[in-house]
């Protein structure tokens, strides 16, 4: 076994149980492992220098595959049920021996990294991968370490293993499908197999994180983009697909501290990455010129096609996934905060496309309403395209992140209301969807609109005005804003037909209530009593 490349002396992939392999190339440079996988046939140059790769038959995380080891160290602590998938442990440990096995004479890749850029909360990690280019992902993905660190990391805390080649047999791995990904708490590993989804590597550090921080230190674990204005004040925004979250985060006058995970201490908001994993479909330099620009040598795009006969992505192009992703380090984006840490945050933002209508197009929340739809993470989708009004659709996910949560949500929940009491931040929830009716009868409030109602909060100019209340719902509504007009802050008054708006705000409600009723057993008094009430004779 040939181990090559900038290690700490005494570190060995041995210790991790994988002995007899062909070659183990430790820490490689971006161009290094990009020169690899091209000659390895497994990959090609764009026309902007970034590597295009096939990430094979899974081009999308698999919610159903993932477990988690189920011990005595997770046995009460873990929320079981379908996104936490219990794991024996005598089956996890004869199946890492079987990956062991798999990865025996063929040349794997190494690479040492780190989550968390406040270092206090600093987790050092080690990804072993099968292919170059899932190495480059976690290079462009995780906090990276200098020469140094390196040379004096001889055993991380957590490990990694991903060998996308090998396919588990269910009937005797306890899996369900040939892929899984497996997170083991006690032995601090994630095994991940029959999947080249690099997205798995990414998660299941945040699955990780989500348990560690929360339940050993206090620290609340967030699935959101984070910024910070010239002043040093803090923003977050929360937001499922389609809500806007990356566009109005992205703000040519505020720095980036991160795009999608974050930790929030006791005096400091951090990223737990050092890069970006960017949706790319109808990507444009036009739409978003950050993300389109970092897009070059050193970065990785995944699952896209070409314009015939060029080496041009086209974005529009959607033929293998609607899910074509970049992955590049966050020094790719000119103005990313680095380190990727500031204070305290002052404003959060919830954002929500609410494709009914109802909803404000802002609106301030007290702690507990702040807890409620924390745990609701609600957003509307917009079903089909077909001729014709289509009715929307509600989504919710709890703390907008359901499929990444270890513990129970109202766990999370009630430590951002611990937080957000302590540091007095104003919590604002903002529809970034449809006034006047819903989809199909209504419009989408313009992005002018929304950018400047976050301003005007960002800015303090909402501290000065009056509020009035809605009903149902409960929520506090601003009278005025600068550069919006007021007749739309009131959603009930862009509607022609007042009763119609009164009965579809109730049945929104109620799918709120509904929704809820999942979690209302372990809900605190000030949660429960955040939810939206229902019009009797609506």
């Amino acid at each position: 076994m040939n181990e090559f490349g900038l290690k700490a002396k005494d570190a060995t992939i041995a210790d991790l149980g994988l002995r007899n392999v062909a070659d183990a190339y430790w820490n490689l440079t971006p161009a290094e492992l990009v020169e690899e996988t091209i000659i390895r046939g497994e990959g090609m140059l764009t026309d902007t220098g970034a590597l295009a790769v096939d990430t094979g038959k899974f081009t999308g995380r698999s919610p159903k595959d993932k477990f988690v080891v189920c011990d005595a160290k997770t046995e009460n602590s873990v929320w079981w049920g379908d996104i936490n998938i219990k794991f024996d442990p005598d089956k996890f440990d004869r199946l890492y021996e079987k990956v062991a096995g798999y990865l025996q004479g063929k040349t794997i890749y190494v690479r040492d990294a780190y989550a968390c850029a406040d270092p206090k909360h600093r987790l050092n990690i080690r990804v072993v991968t099968e292919s170059p280019w899932q190495n480059l992902f976690a290079y462009n993905l995780f906090l990276r370490p200098t020469k140094e660190e390196i040379l004096q990391t001889v055993k991380p805390e957590w490990t990694i293993v991903a060998a996308p080649g090998f396919e588990a047999d269910p009937k005797l791995d306890g899996t369900r499908q040939s892929n899984f990904a497996i997170v083991n708490f006690s032995k601090k590993i994630i095994l991940i197999g029959g999947t080249g989804y690099t997205g798995e590597i990414k998660k299941g550090i945040f699955s990780v994180l989500n348990y560690i921080l929360p339940h050993e230190k206090n620290v609340l674990s967030m699935h959101c983009s984070a910024n910070i204005g010239k002043n040093g004040d803090t923003a977050i925004f929360f937001g499922l697909s389609g809500t806007g979250k990356t566009t109005l985060s992205a703000d040519p006058n505020r720095g980036l501290i991160g795009d999608d995970e974050h930790g929030w201490g006791d005096t400091s908001v951090f990223n737990f990455e050092g890069g970006c994993y960017a949706k790319c479909v109808n990507l444009s330099k036009e739409k978003e010129p950050q993300i389109f620009n970092a897009i070059r040598f050193g970065a990785l795009v995944e699952n896209i096609e070409f314009y015939e006969g060029t080496t041009t992505v086209d974005y529009d192009n959607i033929s293998k996934t609607e899910n074509t992703r970049a992955a590049y380090p966050i020094h790719h984006i000119d103005n990313a905060v680095e380190p990727s840490v500031a204070g305290t945050p002052k404003n959060i933002f919830f954002l929500t496309c609410d494709a009914f209508g109802v909803l404000p197009p802002i609106s301030k929340l007290d702690a507990g309403q702040a807890m409620y739809h924390f745990i609701s993470g609600y957003t509307a989708k917009v079903a089909g395209t077909e001729v014709g009004i289509t009715e929307p659709t509600t989504t919710f996910s709890a703390c907008f992140g359901k499929a990444f949560l270890p513990l129970h949500p109202t766990r999370y929940a009630e430590l951002l209301g611990e937080k957000l009491k302590k540091n007095k931040v104003n919590v604002w929830l903002v529809n970034t969807g449809w006034s006047g009716g819903s989809y199909g009868v209504g419009s989408r409030i313009k992005l002018s609109f929304t950018r400047a109602l976050i301003t005007a909060a960002l800015n303090g100019e909402l501290d000065k005005v009056e509020y009035d209340t809605m009903p149902v719902f409960g929520l506090s509504m601003p009278k005025t804003c600068p550069g919006v007009p007021t007749e739309i802050l009131n959603p009930r008054n862009t509607w022609n037909d007042k009763n119609e708006f009164d009965a579809k705000a109730n049945t929104l409600a109620a799918s709120f209530v509904k929704n809820f009723a999942q979690y209302a057993e372990y809900a605190n008094a000030e949660i429960l009593a955040a939810a939206p009430k229902l019009a009797v004779n609506a």
